[in-house]
């Protein structure tokens, strides 16, 4: 009414009335708001409490926990194991280019360690002939020697026992506590597609790794790309007891204190554990066998030196 009124009065009078009245039903309406969002809020802090979030993608996971699986689904999954093989031949048989080339070394590597480990699996508990070695005088009578001492092969077992020991073994390392790497310091956003709108590539930034027999993946599709100016091969590997440097070759990259995806991508940082090729150096084991590889770790920040200096773990 007091609007209307002060309407009827002048003009000027009734925009200003007109304002007042619409900045304050402005600010009722907007503490309305408030109450029902911070009422909203509590409801759904509470809500959480009773009833807390599972992740919605773990449906099968939960259905498997509640129901259990069919009656014949190691059955089905023995069936579909067996005919993979065929499925693996024929696409083998179909692939062209680039593709079958990687394919096909991916296969010949698995056929690989299936026949090595099938080897291992026979010579378990066969029976063979112990190796010729010279005998020391006196340790067997002479009637004996002609007959042939026979040894039980447990290779795969020792071989497991072997490496359960390197997984346990704890070692002492130059650099035990390293700076942690942001996500963005190690990857740089690659911008592909027509409008370069595309943003799933990323280009490594740091010194990196790749091995001899590396095929690189069609350009489309590589996800991770290693340049190579920043592609390492030989590392200055200095050996804490005789006090020396040496220009090692790299044989693969171990551990890299900052994630396994690191280490799989072959990215050298400060701490990283290397494995190097010692065969230069001559070093023996106490049974006499060369050895070949050793780890060392980085001391330095490759992509700032432009070189790679560690030292090697003893």
């Amino acid at each position: 009414m007091t609007c209307l009124k002060s309407c009827m009065s002048s003009p000027n009078e009734c925009n200003a009335a007109l304002r007042k009245c619409t900045i304050s039903i402005l600010i009722d309406s907007t503490k309305l708001l408030c109450c029902q969002i911070t009422s909203y809020c509590s409801l759904l802090s509470l809500s959480s409490r009773i009833f807390p979030l599972k992740p919605q993608n773990e449906y099968i996971e939960e259905s498997i926990k509640k129901h259990g699986r069919r009656m014949d689904h190691d059955e089905k999954k023995r069936k579909k194991e067996a005919r993979e093989v065929h499925t693996k031949a024929a696409m083998a048989q179909k692939l062209h280019g680039l593709k079958a080339k990687l394919y096909n070394k991916k296969r010949h590597a698995e056929k690989i360690q299936m026949k090595k480990t099938i080897k291992m699996h026979e010579e378990r508990n066969n029976k063979h002939k112990a190796d010729d070695k010279p005998v020391s005088e006196g340790a067997v009578p002479t009637y004996l020697l002609d007959r042939e001492n026979q040894t039980r092969a447990k290779v795969l077992s020792n071989m497991i026992k072997q490496k359960r020991k390197e997984k346990a073994g704890k070692w002492s390392v130059p650099l035990p506590k390293v700076k942690g790497l942001e996500e963005a310091e190690v990857f740089k956003v690659m911008k592909t597609g027509k409008k370069q709108s595309k943003q799933w590539k990323r280009l490594i930034t740091k010194a990196t790794f790749v091995g001899e027999g590396f095929t690189r993946k069609p350009p489309k599709y590589e996800r991770f790309i290693r340049p190579m100016a920043m592609r390492y091969k030989k590392a200055h590997v200095t050996h804490p007891e005789l006090a020396a440097t040496f220009c090692l070759p790299i044989l693969s990259v171990k551990k890299n204190p900052n994630s396994p995806l690191y280490t799989q991508l072959g990215v050298m940082t400060k701490g990283t554990i290397i494995e190097v090729n010692v065969s230069e150096l001559g070093l023996v084991t106490q049974s006499g066998k060369v050895v070949w590889g050793k780890y060392a770790q980085i001391t330095n920040n490759p992509e700032n030196d432009g070189c790679i200096n560690a030292v090697l773990l003893v």
